[in-house]
């Protein structure tokens, strides 16, 4: 469960290698072909926070397995991203983003035809897979098929309808699941799908990377790796921290995180080349950017359950009460993008990151202290946004300020996966924080849990802040 920041890539934003000739489409058909397909993967991440409470009554789920409905598409997404982009450098990247939908649209279908909470866990990971290669490509297909002159405009819009995509998530998801039913989430997919297909391959020029082997070996070891070690922080709590099993499956899963990065230094084609984090800006951006997504979207998935198993609001009503924490990034970001030219990165990260700590914790305290009613949340929600805000234009910026142009597509898919698997490993630790500390899914024992969860969210979004400091002062500012 994760936001995806944009992060215009490079190699988007020069002249392909080899690029069909396009039709002649405007730029807002363009956009549209780009935009629906990247909105209904980006939806996807929060539609289902809302419905967690009804899927654990009509599925009779676990808290576990509520946790493999998020992880799965999120795992699933992070570990394909840049193997996706790849394979579109390689067969086309229309071709492969056509694909990237279809897919989607057909876990969709098996998603909304779930019986079982496996066979629900098992079709978004599917999911999760097509998403991977429709985020990654749609901004390269966009930046090839609109004119120089437009593009920045574009790419502007195309990042907008991502935030918007999130902030809608859980409003759409509690209206869906409360006026029709919980599949209906799903089936939602599938007629956008049948429409995007046509017309992206009417206005989206095919087009065509730098031809490389994928590192097939760097990909099952790093998403075997990360599997083992979320799997490992969901068993804790019950099979005991000290049990073989968890002890044995954070040891493998170090262990082969430990040989993907011996594998990345080695092969002459990486997956993840490892001379990028030489660089500072890149390193610190990607270091604040997964405890960003552990703290912050590991207590969405708490907090948005908190809404209606303690607060007892509906599924709409919950979504909507989400919106002050996820649609104030939309008024913000902006501001924070014309801001970073001036200030440069470093404050605005540090102060964001800030922001969002400080919103945690008011929420953590708020809940601890007895809060019983929404007002009181409100000012956490509120500073957890604008700090939200404040850090997706600037930490885009760090991560491609000081990449060389041949790099720069790599170094963006490389923070979004980043970010992915920190909301995996967010969502494990703070719903092993939120059993550990007696926490339950009942009115009178959601917040015994929830508040140590929050706390525990804030600390680390707060440690991001400080790495932020070691960021470069120029890092991004533009010298007169």
């Amino acid at each position: 469960m994760t936001v995806t920041s944009p992060a215009p890539q490079a190699s988007s934003l020069a002249p392909e290698r080899r690029t069909a000739r396009p039709r002649t489409v405007g730029t807002a058909v363009a956009l549209v072909a780009a935009s629906v397909p990247m909105f209904m993967a980006t939806l996807d991440n929060l539609v289902m926070t809302t419905a967690l409470p009804v899927l654990r009554t009509e599925l009779s789920a676990s808290l576990e397995q509520l946790q493999w409905m998020v992880n799965a598409y999120t795992l699933s997404f992070a570990s394909l991203m840049i193997a996706a982009s790849t394979l579109g450098d390689r067969w086309g990247r229309r071709r492969v983003f056509v694909g990237g939908i279809t897919l989607f649209a057909l876990a969709s279908i098996a998603s909304a035809l779930a019986t079982s909470a496996e066979a629900l866990i098992a079709a978004r990971a599917l999911q999760g897979a097509g998403a991977a290669a429709i985020m990654p490509l749609s901004l390269t297909l966009l930046a090839a098929a609109v004119p120089p002159a437009r593009r920045a405009m574009a790419i502007g819009v195309w990042g907008a309808v991502s935030g918007l995509g999130v902030a809608l998530g859980p409003v759409i998801g509690g209206a869906v699941v409360q006026g029709i039913s919980w599949e209906a989430i799903f089936w939602l997919n599938v007629p956008v799908a049948v429409v995007a297909v046509p017309l992206v391959r009417y206005a989206l020029p095919e087009s065509y990377g730098r031809r490389q082997p994928i590192d097939l070996t760097g990909l099952a070891l790093a998403g075997l790796g990360v599997l083992a070690i979320v799997w490992s922080v969901i068993r804790g709590n019950d099979d005991g921290w000290t049990s073989t099993r968890v002890l044995g499956g954070l040891a493998l899963g170090a262990a082969l995180v430990a040989a993907f990065l011996v594998r990345e230094s080695r092969t002459d084609h990486p997956l993840v080349p490892l001379r990028l984090f030489r660089v500072r800006s890149f390193s610190v951006a990607n270091a604040s950017a997964f405890a960003f997504s552990v703290g912050v979207f590991g207590t969405v998935f708490v907090l948005s359950q908190y809404l209606q198993v303690a607060l007892g609001y509906s599924p709409l009503q919950a979504g909507i009460r989400t919106l002050p924490w996820t649609a104030a990034p939309m008024l913000v970001a902006p501001v924070a993008g014309m801001l970073a030219p001036r200030l440069g990165v470093r404050p605005l990260l540090s102060t964001g990151l800030a922001l969002q700590a400080a919103g945690l914790a008011w929420q953590g305290l708020a809940v601890g202290s007895g809060a019983s009613s929404y007002g009181e949340l409100v000012p956490g929600l509120a500073l957890a946004g604008i700090g939200m805000g404040l850090t997706f234009a600037p930490s885009a910026t760090a991560v491609l300020a000081d990449m060389m142009p041949d790099d720069q597509g790599t170094a963006s898919s490389v923070n979004a996966t980043i970010r992915e698997i920190g909301g995996a490993v967010g969502v494990a630790v703070l719903v092993a924080v939120f059993t550990a500390s007696g926490g339950t899914l009942t009115p009178t024992g959601y917040a015994d849990g929830l508040a140590p969860a929050a706390l525990v969210g804030a600390a680390i979004v707060a440690l991001g802040a400080l790495v932020t400091l070691a960021m470069p002062r120029s890092t991004g500012r533009l010298t007169a």
